[in-house]
């Protein structure tokens, strides 16, 4: 196909080095590897997406387990069809709905069985990786099982798949309504044929507990005969409750060698008619090789926002990847009328000029990822916020982690709040700045009443946790009335800080107190006997025993972690937290012992998210993730600079298990472009950045009011990791900090770099 000849070939020529500048070849998506981060545990998907595209269309290649999260999965030979929604990156899995396999010769449908007995479906077929190729925009795949050559592309809310044919008598396609990515419950299926279109809807229950969803696809070929196939299996702990099954079964008669077949679908969380319209104005014609040319321009859009220097071809794939992988989610959550879903799960009419979005998985994404697009994007983020305000309105509270208008009451926090201080103190403010305020009072408080009757009451605990009555009433939150009571605890420090930032500003003086010393109530949990943050009970003990290396998973007094990760998460109060371990000497005693540490883990049940160890830092989860940083604050900059470039050339790489953790929407990616360009925003809130280590020789980030901002590391190689001088616009700066309203203003930052540090 020539659309991929001229892109392997323009992939050659960067590879050799003969190309140092991304602005000598505008084409971005030629250094985007899709296939990073789908092996390991990164979890993302090779799919065929738009930027924050509705429906997520791409291969699935297991069901099961922790690593079939997004539905593909590296390690594996077989695909088991093409499912059109999922998550990319995440811990949590759902999703995979109306996945449609093209089949030669007559469809197999038999039950395969439960769990890992049953990773694939009776009709998947093995492939080769040599025979898959994923770009931006595009993917497509040799069903060995069939002969034939499967590929996709998208838009926002329609995906198009072409299937190239050997001759046979009877090429034919299979819809399957129950399958699922994890052990979903289905409660609804329905699916008729007419014509050439194929309509069909779906309920079921997972980590959302109420997904409804439409589905409208139409063929180029015409159907001969159609069969649907309806049964039940005893799946589960649950026995006696059998589950249904329902595939639709398509014969599209013969096809000669290499014919190609067509199909057009689209999906709509409130109707059949959503779906219709969303597949009729976004993919009226059979243009498969506009539509993906289409997509190639989208995501050159979104990557040329940043332009890189270098000969290294490995970092260069690694950084336009980490921009691939920050432009997945949110999701747009809106049919093309402009009516969604709300939290109620009821239909609202929104503006077709400003989508209303999903997927927001703020307790990671609040700490780089929202950051960087503060500085490349900004309305995308003030976007979010009207969205998450929209949210608020409808559901009575905005969701901490809401994935298709459902709270999941997923992580701790309520960091909206950090989204909206850092944009708010930034200067962007493109929502209603007053209701904004109302629902960040809102999350900050403990009040179950008002949130929408849709969300199922045993749900309450983990939508509204007890963690916020506790600090209010009682100054701490105890280990023994609330799990994961210390992570909780700082979570909330940090955010009631971000709550009284937008109280001052507000001249809010009753509110800016209140929050400003719940923000200082993280030193409730510090005990100086043993040098960690601590769970206490509610006699005010100590809970014990203890150990800072012990772990179990979402069960102890931490959240996917344990004492020497959380014990540094106080962003906000850098000089506080330095204070409570007695000055700066002791701080930076007891910080080195954090990555000097054994990173042997006790516990029955340790966390897998306490991953990319470095002693016991763990880059692979977002609790870490500012902690380098503290040594800036230590007065140790060469330290900062050693640690972020030992992560960014040893826990990233340009392989399918290139990330030390879940991707989680963006972030850790996120954390990785920041860094390579020498700078990172320790407490998101607080409008300043802190110097790092550049990796590349000259970075350019076209802001979006024109005003481009250059980060040229001088002297630099990957053995000079050291910071020797920094100047700003010609202005020497004598620390490692500058500001974001310096940023937008444009300009020059120049850092020249040693082998020896300063």
């Amino acid at each position: 196909m020539n659309l991929h000849a001229s892109f392997f070939a323009k992939l050659a020529v960067c590879a050799m080095g003969v190309v140092t500048s991304c602005a000598d070849n505008k084409d971005f998506t030629a250094f985007v590897d899709p296939l990073i981060g789908t092996g390991g545990h990164g979890h993302t998907h090779p799919g065929a997406m738009v930027p924050h595209g509705m429906i997520q269309p791409g291969p699935d290649t297991r069901i099961h387990g922790w690593d079939a999260s997004s539905g593909y999965y590296y390690e594996d030979d077989s695909i088991n069809g093409f499912a059109h929604t999922r998550l990319s990156g995440t811990g949590c899995a759902d999703f995979g709905d109306f996945l449609v396999m093209p089949i030669v010769g007559e469809p197999v449908t038999a039950y395969c069985g439960e769990k890992e007995q049953a990773q694939h479906t009776p009709f998947a077929s093995a492939f080769k990786h040599e025979n898959e190729v994923a770009l931006p925009g595009y993917y497509s795949v040799l069903l060995e099982r069939y002969g034939v050559k499967a590929e996709l592309a998208s838009t926002c809310r329609a995906a198009i798949h072409r299937w190239t044919f050997p001759q046979t008598d009877k090429a034919g396609m299979v819809l399957d309504l129950d399958y699922c990515i994890q052990e979903q419950t289905t409660k609804e299926m329905e699916v008729e044929v007419s014509g050439d279109t194929i309509r069909a809807y779906h309920r079921d229950q997972w980590w959302q507990y109420d997904q409804r969803l439409f589905f409208e696809a139409v063929a180029n070929k015409p159907i001969v005969s159609h069969k649907v196939v309806r049964d039940t299996v005893m799946i589960g702990e649950n026995k006696d409750k059998p589950q249904p099954r329902c595939k639709l079964l398509v014969d599209f008669g013969s096809t000669t060698e290499g014919e190609q077949i067509m199909l057009k679908a689209s999906i709509s969380s409130l109707d059949r008619e959503g779906a219709h319209k969303n597949l009729m104005a976004e993919m009226p014609e059979w243009d498969f090789d506009g539509t993906v040319k289409a997509a190639e321009k989208l995501w050159n859009d979104c990557l040329k926002k940043i332009e890189i220097e270098t000969t290294d071809s490995v970092q260069r794939t690694i950084f336009y990847t980490a921009m691939y992988h920050t432009n997945f989610s949110p999701n747009v959550f809106q049919d093309v009328d402009g009516r969604y879903l709300g939290m109620d799960l009821k239909a609202h009419q929104g503006d077709v000029n400003d989508p209303h979005y999903t997927i927001f998985s703020l307790w990671d994404t609040h700490r780089a990822l929202h950051p960087l697009m503060s500085i490349i994007d900004p309305a995308q983020n003030e976007a979010y916020i009207r969205s998450l305000i929209q949210k608020g309105e409808d559901g009575g509270l905005v969701p901490k982690w809401d994935c298709a208008a459902n709270y999941t009451g997923c992580m701790n926090g309520y960091h909206y709040v950090a989204l909206l201080a850092d944009m708010y103190t930034k200067g962007y403010r493109n929502y209603d700045v007053d209701l904004a305020y109302k629902h960040a009072i809102r999350s900050a408080e403990y009040d179950t009443l008002g949130i929408t009757e849709a969300c199922p009451s045993w749900l309450y605990p983990y939508v509204m946790p007890a963690a916020r009555k506790y600090r209010a009433e009682l100054g701490y939150v105890p280990s023994d009335k609330e799990n994961e009571s210390v992570a909780k605890a700082l979570e909330l420090c940090y955010n009631d800080w971000c709550v009284a930032q937008l109280a001052k500003d507000r001249g809010d003086k009753a509110k800016e107190e209140q929050f400003t010393k719940w923000a200082k109530l993280y030193t409730n949990y510090f005990d100086p006997e043993v040098g960690f943050m601590r769970g206490k009970m509610a006699d005010g003990t100590w809970r014990s025993p203890f150990s800072p290396s012990h772990s179990n998973h979402r069960q102890d007094d931490y959240c996917e972690g344990n004492a020497y990760q959380w014990s540094w998460f106080v962003p906000h109060d850098p000089d506080g937290l330095i204070a409570l371990y007695g000055g700066r000497d002791n701080c930076i005693a007891k910080l080195e012992g954090l990555f000097s540490a054994s990173s042997e883990m006790e516990g029955e049940d340790v966390s897998a998210d306490i991953s990319g160890l470095i002693g016991q830092y763990a880059h692979g989860n977002e609790p870490s993730h500012a902690t380098i940083f503290l040594f800036n604050a230590l007065g140790m900059p060469w330290r900062t600079q050693e640690l972020v470039d030992y992560v960014l050339y040893n826990l990233y790489s340009a392989k399918p298990d290139d990330l030390s953790g879940n991707e989680d929407c963006g972030q850790m990616s996120a954390w990785y472009i920041l860094n390579s360009m020498g700078f990172y925003q320790p407490c998101p809130g607080r409008p300043e950045y802190t110097i790092s280590r550049p990796i590349f020789d000259r970075i350019t980030i076209h802001q979006p009011n024109g005003k481009d901002f250059v980060i040229t590391a001088k002297g630099n190689s990957p053995k000079a990791k050291y910071v020797k001088t920094m100047t700003l616009n010609g202005t020497a700066l004598d620390r490692p900090y500058f500001t974001h309203e310096q940023l937008v203003q444009g300009g020059e930052l120049v850092l020249e770099m040693s082998e020896t540090r300063k």
